[in-house]
């Protein structure tokens, strides 16, 4: 089932603490990238202050829809004058819009500040598009997940154009990276070789029916696609990864993706994987009905479980609270990060049942994953590691540079599709209990590798 080798506490958080060290000195310096610095700078601020960050992401929210630059400077003055304190650069910006040139140059500038942020998170508006940023990374010693974004369905004819785009996508990966350079570290593990083309996909993408109170109607309306995706990932020797959304639709996608890869058909492949989000309190049980799966379902290619910590956690609090339930996440951010580091140990225990890949921007998280891997005698590349485009690219090119396995998750897609997908990861960028902005704010190292605080008594 795995190496089972003691690991002692003390020891493990000594690992950690070395391994945390290296890692963050070999962060990118930003000296030389104005532009990054900038962009930083501006996420720092709008994570100081509520008005602005909400204003900010009411703009953001309705750039797509505005028809003329008058339109789109109405709309930023509009939401900044609800902001009570103001600095200078947003008094003159709302001056600005005092006149017909100065509403045409703030509805130009807004317009193309917001696409500047979308190209930091989205690397392009199709796969093809985006084939120079992943032959960079690539060349840099990054793979890629590519994730084409667009919301929920709600007609059969918007499923059916998703799983289109999803085989046009796996067939436009597949094809450019053959004719990418070879990269050891990135194409293979102990089990055996690793896909060079990764797709991400969303089952609420492929169906229309997908709803909590009927999962059995939507799991038979997105199956045949889903099918139809996995053979073709299998043809091109290609890795489909399926997304997990809200806790509504956990139960039927896990269940649905698992009942398809025990068809005899996939027993030779694709390699395909899931996600597990720890932000939830019954992570450990899911994690439970994973392994047991793995344990008999014999596979040629081993589910890799994507550990996360969760990118729905407003909607799962507001939504419980809204039905007197009780709420489904862990609320405090230590309690989330102990899971973490729990599931991590189970998963890297469980190999080779299952690859595993650490999604998390959090420096103590992936230093102890990092440090676990090397307790267990396990090697560099036996572990994957995840980072979101736009928001973990230093961490990733830092452990790209410490010779580790680093996966970037890029979304691609138009603005209109990205909006959701945008608002939420500056929402993530701007927490302020995440460690990027715990980084920003310089708190000191030993604190940021400091394990998890438990819930005073």
């Amino acid at each position: 089932m795995g190496d089972r080798r003691a690991v002692a506490p003390t020891e493990l958080e000594a690992e950690i603490g070395r391994v945390g060290r290296v890692l963050h000195d070999a962060f990118p310096s930003h000296r030389g990238r104005p532009l990054k610095a900038l962009d930083d700078r501006a996420m720092d601020l709008a994570g100081q202050d509520e008005e602005l960050r909400a204003a900010l992401f009411r703009f953001v929210d309705v750039v797509p829809a505005c028809r003329s630059l008058d339109d789109l400077a109405a709309h930023l003055t509009g939401f900044l004058g609800e902001v009570g304190e103001r600095p200078p650069s947003l008094r003159a910006a709302m001056r600005m819009g005092d006149t017909k040139a100065g509403r045409a140059a703030l509805g130009a500038a807004g317009a193309a500040g917001v696409r500047h942020m979308a190209h930091r998170f989205i690397v392009g508006e199709d796969p093809r598009a985006a084939l120079p940023t992943l032959r960079k990374l690539w060349r840099d010693g990054i793979a890629a997940s590519v994730d084409l974004l667009g919301e929920a369905t709600v007609t059969a004819a918007e499923a059916d154009r998703y799983a289109l785009r999803c085989d046009e996508a796996l067939r436009t990966l597949a094809g450019a990276y053959d004719r990418f350079p070879a990269r050891a570290l990135l194409e293979g593990d102990a089990v055996g070789p690793l896909p060079r083309a990764n797709l991400s996909v969303k089952v609420s993408a492929l169906t229309p029916l997908l709803r909590p109170e009927a999962p059995v109607r939507g799991q038979r309306d997105a199956a045949p696609r889903l099918r139809a995706l996995l053979r073709r990932a299998h043809e091109l020797g290609a890795h489909l990864h399926i997304d997990m959304e809200s806790l509504d639709s956990r139960e039927a996608v896990l269940e649905l993706v698992l009942d398809l890869l025990a068809e005899p058909e996939f027993a030779d492949g694709p390699s395909a994987g899931v996600v597990l989000q720890a932000y939830l309190r019954d992570s450990p049980d899911t994690l439970d009905t994973i392994l047991e799966w793995s344990g008999r379902t014999p596979r040629a290619q081993p589910l890799v479980v994507r550990l996360v910590k969760g990118a729905y956690w407003d909607h799962e609090v507001v939504e419980a609270r809204q039905h007197g339930w009780g709420v489904p996440v862990f609320e405090r951010k230590a309690d989330c990060d102990a899971n973490f580091e729990a599931l991590t140990a189970r998963l890297l225990e469980a190999r080779p049942l299952v690859r595993v890949a650490i999604a998390s921007h959090n420096l103590r998280s992936v230093s102890h994953a990092i440090a676990r891997n090397r307790m267990l005698g396990g090697a560099p590349g036996d572990v994957e590691f995840q980072v979101l485009r736009g928001l973990g690219d230093d961490l990733g090119h830092a452990l790209a540079a410490s010779g580790l396995r680093v996966r970037s998750y890029c979304p691609v897609g138009d603005l209109v599709a990205g909006m959701a997908y945008l608002v939420r990861r500056l929402l993530e960028n701007t927490a302020n209990d995440s460690f990027l902005a715990d980084q920003a704010h310089g708190v000191p190292l030993e604190q940021l590798l400091a394990a998890p605080a438990p819930v005073a008594s």
